[in-house]
C-alpha cells in the first residue's frame, strides 16, 4: 500500500472541530524523521479550531462549509477537488463530522484513514463512550481503520486498549482513550508512509510489526 518512494507522503486533513488528533499528527509530522507531510487541511466549518494549528504552521486551509450544496455527492465533489489540488496522497480524518459518501471512498481505494473511539468491530457510529459503559465492558480503547463504505469499517491498521474504571463517565473515558488516539494516529500514518501496510481483502497486514506481549487485564489479578 502506497510504498516510500523517497519522498514524503502527502496527506490531507479532514476536520471538522478542536482537531486534537489533528494536533497530534502535525506534531509528528514536524520532527525531520516522520516519513509524511501534511500539505493542506480541509474543514467544513470555517470556525474549526484546528485551522488555526494548520495556520500557524504555514499548511494551506480550505473551508467548504457543507451548508452550501444541494447534496452530500456535491459536497464530497468539491472537498475530493481540494485534495486533487493539492496533490494529496492519502487522506486522514481527524475529527470529521460528516459520512463520506460511497462515491468519494471510491474515489480514494484504501487511501483514506479515520480513528474511531472504539475496539472496533464493537460500538460502531456515535455514544460509543456510553454505549461502552452502559454494556458494562471492562476494556475499552481506539481503532485506526482504512475507510470502506459501510460506516466505521474497513481494515484494522492499529488498536490501543484502556481499562474502563469504577465511576468512569463518559467523560472520563473519552480523555483516557483520546490519549491512546494521539499515540497510535500518528504511528498508524508512519507505518502506511513507510510502505509496510498490505491491504488483503478486510486484513490489513503490517511488515515487520512490534507486537506488545503485555495483556491488558481489567480488574487485575490478586495473584
Amino acid at each position: 500500500m502506497m510504498p516510500n518512494s523517497g519522498s514524503k507522503l502527502r496527506i490531507g486533513v479532514l476536520i471538522s472541530g478542536r482537531g486534537s488528533n489533528f494536533k497530534a499528527l502535525l506534531d509528528a509530522s514536524l520532527k525531520p524523521d516522520f516519513p509524511a507531510e501534511i500539505v493542506c487541511v480541509v474543514s467544513n466549518k470555517g470556525q474549526a479550531g484546528g485551522l488555526e494549528y494548520a495556520r500557524e504552521a504555514g499548511i494551506a486551509t480550505v473551508v467548504v462549509p457543507h451548508t452550501g450544496f444541494a447534496s452530500r455527492e456535491a459536497f464530497d465533489v468539491a472537498v475530493d477537488t481540494q485534495l486533487r489540488r493539492h496533490d494529496v496522497e492519502l487522506v486522514v480524518l481527524a475529527g470529521f463530522m460528516r459520512v463520506l459518501s460511497a462515491e468519494f471512498i471510491n474515489r480514494w481505494p484504501d487511501r483514506i484513514l479515520n480513528i474511531h473511539p472504539s475496539l472496533l468491530p464493537a460500538f460502531r457510529g456515535l455514544h460509543t463512550h456510553e454505549r461502552t459503559i452502559e454494556a458494562g465492558c471492562k476494556i475499552a480503547g481506539c481503532t485506526v481503520h482504512i475507510v470502506r463504505p459501510e460506516l466505521d469499517e474497513g481494515p484494522i491498521i492499529a488498536q490501543a486498549a484502556v481499562p474502563v474504571l469504577e465511576g468512569d463517565t463518559a467523560g472520563t473515558l473519552a480523555a483516557r482513550i483520546l490519549e491512546q488516539e494521539h499515540r497510535i494516529y500518528p504511528e498508524a500514518v508512519r507505518l502506511i508512509a513507510e510502505g509496510r501496510v498490505e491491504i488483503d481483502g478486510m486484513i490489513a497486514r503490517i511488515r515487520d510489526a512490534q507486537s506488545t506481549a503485555h495483556p491488558l487485564v481489567n480488574p487485575a489479578p490478586r495473584c
